[in-house]
Order: structure tokens, then C-alpha cells, then sequence
């Protein structure tokens, strides 16, 4: 049994600060790296110890944050790919939201994964499914191995379609919602070769009632 290990980053700075994301780079904040050790703690628990795996993450600093709190904790490699980058919002980047609300203009049902919208160099849905849905795809051909995906809020639904084999010309609706800081576990069976989606943005382990007693947290 194959498992895929989808992280949603933790907190960062420009949601702190109400900034626009996208290919902005920021930082974690101090919350969010409290919560990638709370990450790497329940996926240290969650693996199957049998099995290698391997930490692939978007090249943004706050995705490579928080990979490289996971992979001292499980011991595993990390390779950074701009593949699974956030969608650009082009000349929003680094804005203040509202500004950005003020500008966008929800897509059209008939044009659902062209649309591209009034705000220069922003990225259409198609773009974003088709670079990380290849991206995904690649690394389950590597079925030596588990993997751990880190990734952003709107970026996780095209790493599950993806995964999934759903083609792009069929994810105009697609949506799989999450929270900073959230684990989806995606598994493929060895014998049927079903594709299953066992838990989508479970945040439980950030609750710090639930940390168990052998836990050390970084400062």
C-alpha cells in the first residue's frame, strides 16, 4: 500500500499581516512552525516504518519551512519543486486582500479553467491543475516509496485530482477545501489499485490536548 501525505503549510506571515499569497514569499510565523512540529510529530506516528519515504515541497519559504521540520523528524530526503507553488495572483502579490477583492471576478461557469481574470499575470485553473497534477503524478510512479507533499490551500485540490487520474479538462468544479497547517491522506491499494482518499484536511493533531507525553517541542 502506497501512501500519499498531503500538507497543507502552516500559518505564515502574509496571512498574518491580511497580504495576498500566491508566489509572494513569506515566512512561517511563530504559530506556524509550533504547528509543522505538531505535523512532523503525527506523521512520525502516522507511517508505515516499513516503507521509505520522501518529502517533496513547493520551492516558497514557507512550504521549505516547514519540509524541513518534517524531514528531521522522519528521517526522510527533500527535493523542492515550483510545480506545486500556490496559484499566482499575478500583480495582487503582496497586496492587502481587500485590494484584491476589490478586482477579482469569479469565473464563469462556461470558462471555468481559462478565465483568467482583470489582474495582470494571475494564473488560470487549468495552468495550476496542469503543473501540479504532473508533478503528482510523477511521484506515484515512484512506488518504492511513501511520500509527503507539501503544498498550499487552493494547489491541494489539483495534487487530489491529480492523484485521483482525473484529467484536467474535468476539474472546471473541483474543489477539496483545507486549513493551514492540515493533513490529507490519500492511499493506493496494492492489490485493486484503487485510489482512495482516507482523510481530507484533518487538523486534530494540532490540537495540543492530543500531544502525546514522549512529545519534545522545538522552541
Amino acid at each position: 500500500m502506497q501512501n500519499l501525505y498531503v500538507v497543507s503549510h502552516p500559518h505564515a506571515e502574509h496571512t498574518e499581516a491580511d497580504l495576498v499569497g500566491g508566489w509572494y514569499d513569506s515566512h512561517l510565523t511563530a504559530l506556524g512552525r509550533r504547528d509543522a512540529h505538531l505535523i512532523a510529530e503525527e506523521l512520525r506516528h502516522r507511517r508505515d516504518t516499513l516503507r521509505p519515504i520522501r518529502i517533496t515541497t513547493s520551492d516558497l519559504t514557507r512550504c521549505v519551512e516547514t519540509a524541513g521540520i518534517l524531514a528531521t523528524a522522519l528521517e526522510a530526503p527533500v527535493a523542492t519543486d515550483p510545480r506545486l507553488r500556490e496559484i499566482s495572483f499575478g500583480d495582487a502579490e503582496g497586496r492587502s486582500n481587500e485590494w484584491l477583492a476589490q478586482r477579482q471576478i469569479p469565473a464563469p461557469d462556461h470558462d471555468r479553467l481559462d478565465h483568467r481574470g482583470p489582474v495582470p499575470g494571475a494564473e488560470t485553473r487549468r495552468e495550476v491543475a496542469t503543473r501540479v497534477g504532473a508533478c503528482t503524478q510523477e511521484l506515484m510512479i515512484d512506488t518504492g516509496y511513501d511520500h509527503v507533499v507539501i503544498t498550499h490551500g487552493y494547489a491541494l485540490t489539483f495534487v487530489i485530482t491529480g492523484w485521483m487520474r482525473m484529467p484536467v479538462d474535468a476539474v472546471g468544479f473541483a474543489s477539496f477545501a483545507t486549513t493551514p497547517g492540515a493533513i490529507t491522506q490519500l492511499c493506493l491499494d496494492d492489490y485493486w489499485h484503487n485510489r482512495t482518499l482516507l482523510s481530507l484536511a484533518d487538523t486534530a493533531h494540532l490540537n495540543t490536548d492530543r500531544i502525546r507525553p514522549i512529545t519534545e517541542q522545538a522552541p
